[in-house]
């Protein structure tokens, strides 16, 4: 993989981890669609996506440190009664929203991962994510509910919608979204519980390969370029978070509408693409 390559599935991953449009649907869709002379089940492939997904992870860590700063006092007892007891609670939604990903990912991890390097799954998939999208805009529960008041059946809800994202071209933070919608919770608060769900589980996936990839050939084959694409990653991510959260601020009544025409029409033209062979 030569450095353009490289930099361009930097950006990709940054932005589109974020954004709902499914970081997976794109990693798969895109190359195939440009011709990039890439071996997606290269041994050397592995290494240089798991330093995009820490890029992006310290990228939402940067973006949100106060809040974890916060968190983190509050966990240790630190402040005012009333702060603490929010920031405590706000930490232990934060772990059970995760809990479904975590033993649902165990059961159907090996029985989807063949889809992971199918070009045309990803496209029918990334149609559907554009459904999800749509269907959630309207039939969302209206409310207002911030990120640090949501109830544990709430975090479950979203936690639960979250783990449509073992599909390749259903967003992870587009599903989670939508679960935080149907809970009436407002598109800004929804996105930053969600954001904030993602660092953790992010970390969770990329940090465990570390360990054995460091003995590989590949991570040192590669390493230059692979750290240069993860601060990318990162600085991608960051930017993509501060744009969502004022985007979705000021766009609360439809703002995942775009993203559904996009992933809808986007999808079905890759489809199609990919089968005539353009």
């Amino acid at each position: 993989m030569d450095l353009l390559h490289a930099l361009l599935f930097a950006v990709l991953q940054g932005a589109t981890e974020l954004f709902p449009v499914s970081s997976l649907g794109h990693a798969v869709i895109v190359p195939k669609l440009l011709h990039w002379n890439i071996n997606q089940a290269s041994p050397a492939f592995l290494p240089f996506l798991v330093m995009l997904h820490l890029g992006t992870a310290v990228g939402l860590l940067v973006y949100f440190w106060r809040d974890w700063f916060a968190m983190l006092e509050g966990l240790l007892g630190r402040g005012y009664e009333a702060e603490v007891t929010t920031q405590r609670g706000l930490l232990l939604r934060l772990i059970v929203a995760t809990l479904p990903a975590v033993f649902i990912g165990i059961i159907v991890k090996k029985p989807v991962a063949h889809l992971f390097a199918n070009p045309l799954a990803a496209c029918l998939f990334l149609i559907a994510n554009g459904g999800l999208l749509w269907l959630g805009e309207r039939l969302r529960a209206r409310g207002g509910k911030s990120s640090s008041s949501l109830s544990y059946a709430d975090a479950l809800v979203i936690g639960f919608f979250q783990c449509l994202a073992f599909l390749p071209g259903i967003s992870r933070s587009g599903a989670a979204i939508v679960g935080g919608l149907r809970r009436g919770i407002p598109h800004e608060a929804a996105a930053k519980f969600t954001f904030l769900m993602g660092t953790p589980i992010i970390l969770a996936a990329a940090v465990p390969e570390i360990p054995e990839l460091m003995h590989q050939h590949e991570i040192h084959a590669l390493f230059g370029i692979s750290l240069i694409a993860a601060v990318v990653s990162g600085i991608v991510a960051w930017l993509s978070t501060a744009f969502l959260m004022r985007y979705f601020h000021n766009h609360d009544s439809w703002a995942l509408l775009p993203f559904a025409w996009y992933c809808a029409i986007g999808g079905a033209l890759a489809f199609v693409a990919i089968i005539v062979g353009i």
